[in-house]
């Protein structure tokens, strides 16, 4: 029957319910069944294998059981590159009647020496990734962690919740390890969805330590990326002493790298066409303290796309 039902094109949403619960029975009697591991990796695939892995909202409830914790090491230890796609697939869907699994973050000592070995899988490992966030793969230990980011090369197109990411991203750059190991373009990333999304990162406190560390390590490339941020989502108060330990990093970053005034004015110019925000003035004045460029456009220059508002050229890639 489950071969059969697999081979359905056009599978109506309570499938993927009876699919998910059997998952569970089988689970639960896994090892009295001679035929388990094929009966559930039938079953996941009758339940989530035809769903756009771009869409994590789907239309019918899933009961998460603790039986279905008991598919982790089966599945992961198959080597299915689909049938891990399909329980990733259930485990981070939610519908107006439930959330994703809270039995994700056991997925994340697998996931750390995953082969993405197809498209859908990477797009659902990023999406895992993004739900069981830092602190998940702290647990499980971080070189792993640094060495799946660095196979997902995950850029803003990829991101379905970019709360998530942006959540990931911070947490990441606040610990010792992460500041020191988060890969290049990670940084780009995060730049980009505070221009994009600036709302995602409300609420999260600035770390003044941060900036402090780039600057005392000279990693420049980094720093030219979070003072995009910082000015985007902490902007200081004129007159403060945050202003001051800002400005003086600024200045810090623009005699090392002249280039960073052009780009950073090109991020915030972006977020301020995108959102209709005023630039900063002291943003522009410590950008003008450093010296006039006569190829730099004025900051009232529209750095958005008018044929695509909602993009954000490549210009925000930074870290190089």
């Amino acid at each position: 029957m489950l071969i059969n039902l697999a081979g359905w094109r056009q599978r109506p949403s309570y499938l993927t319910a009876m699919a998910y619960e059997l998952c569970s029975v089988i689970s639960e009697n896994y090892s009295g069944l001679a035929d388990g591991k094929r009966l559930l990796f039938l079953s996941l695939e009758t339940g989530f294998r035809h769903l756009d892995p771009k869409n994590s909202q789907i239309s019918t409830k899933l009961v998460h059981t603790v039986h279905h914790e008991r598919m982790v090491d089966v599945v992961f230890e198959g080597e299915d590159a689909e049938v891990i796609a399909d329980l990733l697939h259930a485990w981070t869907s939610h519908s107006d009647s439930h959330k994703p699994s809270t039995s994700l973050n056991m997925c994340a000592r697998h996931l750390v020496g995953l082969r993405l070995s197809s498209r859908r899988l990477r797009r659902l490992t990023i999406r895992a990734v993004g739900s069981i966030g830092y602190r998940g793969f702290e647990r499980v230990g971080l070189e792993g962690f640094f060495k799946l980011l660095d196979r997902l090369q995950v850029g803003v197109g990829d991101i379905h919740s970019g709360k998530d990411w942006a959540t990931l991203l911070l947490d990441t750059i606040k610990s010792s390890t992460g500041i020191q190991n988060l890969p290049h373009p990670y940084w780009d990333v995060l730049a980009e969805l505070s221009v994009l999304e600036p709302q995602l990162l409300e609420g999260i406190a600035w770390s003044p330590h941060i900036m402090a560390s780039l600057e005392g390590d000279k990693e420049w490339g980094r720093l030219e990326c979070w003072m995009g941020v910082v000015w985007i989502v902490w902007p200081p108060e004129t007159g403060s002493t945050t202003e001051e330990f800002v400005r003086s990093v600024m200045l810090s970053l623009f005699r090392e790298r002249p280039g960073a005034i052009l780009k950073l004015e090109q991020c915030v110019g972006q977020w301020s066409v995108k959102h209709g925000k005023a630039v900063p003035k002291t943003f522009q004045q410590i950008c003008e303290q450093a010296g006039p460029e006569p190829t730099r456009p004025a900051l009232a220059t529209p750095y958005v796309s008018i044929d695509h508002p909602h993009r954000v050229p490549n210009l925000m890639r930074m870290c190089v």
